[in-house]
């Protein structure tokens, strides 16, 4: 049963589109993610659903309702985590998530068996001001604080943005836990490492939807061999591959550099034979798996080039 239902959504500021004829499906259940770096217009999109903007064009429903038309029989049913901490800093994690159970016309005590996994790690610290919290337990706090009525449908808006790598794998299992509760969740994030964590995820580049699958059929979109290539001096060997007659695609992964072929092969030893010519060092070509960002950046260009 489709539970989000987004068609050919269009939003713009001024001169500046935001958002590109945007359209996909949330099934129930479902943890599904929004993939894409900072201006990907990941934010926008949450802004509609949860009825904060309207869209320029096209239709948004949630539970079968139009976030335009409908907002106010909505908006109970919606549990938000924006990007930026904005529960209030003064009060503290008790009074904090009082309040928000207060304005949902509901109490901690009602629905406080779903929250439990979650607050549990905050009890020690409920007489503390919000604003005086960890990184972590800030998210915590938010979390509680957007799922004490109990919503349909919870959106996350790059929740892991500036947390500790245990924070973010902590978070991640919480959101697992909370499936069992039939609860559609909804989750942006511009790491890509983990899209793993979703059912299904859309990758978004300037407004527009790339490609939506789940991560493991996302990356088998990958069609052409990819090797990764090193040297001393790894500036110098970008631009020699750049210059390469056959190069397709050229982007560092760390210490590596990721090399795609315009004929759909690559010849390993002819390229490394080239690279040492042209004084590139101790040169290491070797083939690997595409991982999604490698996916990402291939429809990326795809879409530059073809529309």
């Amino acid at each position: 049963m489709s539970i989000v239902h987004v068609q050919n959504v269009s939003k713009s500021y001024g001169k500046v589109k935001a958002l590109r004829e945007v359209s996909f499906e949330v099934e129930e259940g479902e943890l599904f993610g929004l993939i894409g770096p900072d201006g990907a217009g990941k934010t926008s999109l949450f802004h509609i659903l949860t009825t904060l903007r309207k869209p320029d064009k096209g239709e948004a429903q949630i539970l079968g309702l139009d976030v335009v038309e409908d907002y106010k029989t909505i908006r109970p049913l919606l549990g938000y985590m924006p990007g930026r901490f904005s529960l209030y800093q003064d009060l503290t994690v008790q009074e904090n998530l009082e309040f928000f159970a207060s304005v949902f016309g509901t109490t901690v005590e009602e629905n406080y068996d779903l929250i439990r996994p979650i607050f549990s790690q905050l009890e020690p610290f409920i007489e503390r001001r919000a604003g005086a919290l960890s990184g972590g337990m800030k998210q915590k706090l938010a979390l509680s604080c957007a799922l004490i009525h109990k919503p349909k449908v919870l959106l996350l808006d790059e929740p892991t943005t500036g947390v500790d790598a245990v924070s973010r794998k902590e978070f991640w299992e919480m959101l697992h836990g909370l499936r069992a509760e039939n609860i559609t969740i909804i989750v942006s994030t511009p790491y890509m490492d983990e899209t793993r964590q979703c059912d299904r995820i859309a990758l978004i580049q300037d407004g527009k939807i790339l490609s939506i699958d789940t991560p493991a059929a996302t990356v088998a979109a990958f069609d052409r061999p990819l090797v990764a290539v090193k040297s001393d001096n790894t500036y110098t060997l970008i631009q020699t591959l750049k210059a390469y007659e056959f190069a397709a695609s050229v982007h560092p992964f760390g210490e590596y550099i990721h090399y795609t072929d315009s004929r759909g092969h690559i010849e390993k030893q002819a390229l490394k034979t080239y690279l040492e010519n042209r004084g590139c060092a101790n040169v290491v070509v070797k083939d690997i798996n595409p991982d999604i960002e490698d996916t990402f950046m291939y429809l990326m260009e795809r879409e530059a080039n073809y529309g």
